[in-house]
């Protein structure tokens, strides 16, 4: 990947990313509401496996220099992650909402920030570990564990965010010695075959109008996808990253304006508090670097 330093090109592609990945959470909160979780992530991810394939075959050494790994494991184990993790956070639309579930999901940065010390072997000094300790402040405001009764239910977003920030540090880790072509063929491809072989027992008849917004579904995950592989190529992760936040704020417009969902004054407040302790998080890893 050749990378030009347009960090305005690099931002818009970002915005445009997070404006294509919160459509794509919608249509998954209104199919997963109507049909089996296992089986929309399924037929999501066949055409997620035909994307990666056909842009590995277009690549420079096509599919055999895709394919070739000296970390077979580890790369399935993302693979696994990732799927894990979308079927998680997919079931949490339809439990919680997407505002709920968003604020919740966006202290992953975080996580990704303190297990990178264990994982990854990277120093995490006294600020990164204060800005962790206040984002997770900031998600207790948003789950109020101790106001009534706690919803179980509310676990469901953090469990997300767990597994993608352990994806997100295996990711880099593989990144030491694998392209991002191979991390992304074997992405697609094991998350493909682990959800056809424990989605096909989940199957269910759709409405031909479903199969509208499946189709939706699908081509918006190619088209997130490709808008982040150029967002990279155009720009540095650290200048771009913190726009990315930019998907809680479409999600919250979806979840008020299609879903009839409320913005809790708790929940925009705990967010803002997360988000301040990512973007601290993302600054103080670029002044590293």
């Amino acid at each position: 990947m050749t990378q030009k330093n347009n960090a305005g090109a690099g931002i818009a592609l970002m915005v445009g990313a997070t404006i294509v990945f919160a459509l794509q959470d919608g249509i998954s909160r209104h199919l997963a509401g109507t049909y089996n979780t296992y089986m929309v992530v399924m037929i999501r991810y066949w055409f997620f496996a035909a994307f990666v394939i056909a842009l590995a075959a277009r690549s420079s050494g096509g599919l055999r220099a895709a394919m070739q790994t000296n970390q077979m494991g580890l790369q399935i184990l993302r693979g696994l992650l990732l799927a894990t993790e979308i079927c998680v956070a997919v079931f949490g639309f339809t439990v919680l909402g997407l505002i709920d579930s968003m604020a919740v999901f966006i202290c992953y940065p975080l996580l990704v920030a303190a297990l990178s010390g264990p994982v990854l072997g990277e120093q995490v000094g006294w600020r990164r570990w204060v800005a962790i300790g206040v984002g997770c402040i900031g998600v207790l405001i948003i789950l109020q564990p101790g106001v009534g009764v706690f919803d179980p239910w509310a676990v469901i977003p953090l469990i997300s965010a767990f597994l993608f920030a352990i994806y997100g540090l295996l990711t880099r880790y593989v990144a030491r010695q694998d392209s991002t072509a191979t991390s992304f063929f074997w992405t697609g491809v094991v998350g493909a075959v682990a959800m056809t072989l424990f989605g096909m027992w989940f199957w269910e008849p759709m409405a031909r109008s479903d199969w509208l917004w499946m189709a939706l579904l699908c081509v918006s995950g190619a088209t997130g996808h490709w808008l982040l592989i150029k967002c990279y190529e155009m720009a540095e992760a650290s200048a771009v990253q913190p726009f990315a936040y930019f998907h809680l704020v479409w999600s919250a417009i979806l979840g008020i304006s299609i879903f009839g969902e409320k913005l809790r004054p708790e929940v925009v407040a705990g967010a803002a508090i997360v988000v301040a302790a990512g973007l601290f998080t993302l600054w103080r890893e670029r002044r590293q670097r």
